[in-house]
């Protein structure tokens, strides 16, 4: 019983090495058919950031020959 013990033991504090584990490669990004949707999202609000900017600026000019 004492050497069947002993024997777990060692097995046991063998199986735990100080080995890391090996790292697992980062999954590579997947296409989704959403992809295109979001791109034409992002590009209508950089347009409509465009157009709110050059709005703003004839706002001003505008303002600026009132005065």
């Amino acid at each position: 019983m004492k050497s069947l013990s002993l024997l777990l033991c060692a097995l046991a504090l063998g199986a735990c090495s100080g080995k890391p584990p090996e790292p697992k490669a980062k999954p590579a990004d997947v296409a989704t058919p959403f992809d295109a949707l979001k791109a034409n999202e992002q590009r209508a609000k950089d347009v409509q950031k465009v157009v709110d900017k050059q709005a703003d600026d004839q706002r001003k000019q505008i303002e600026a020959q009132e005065q």
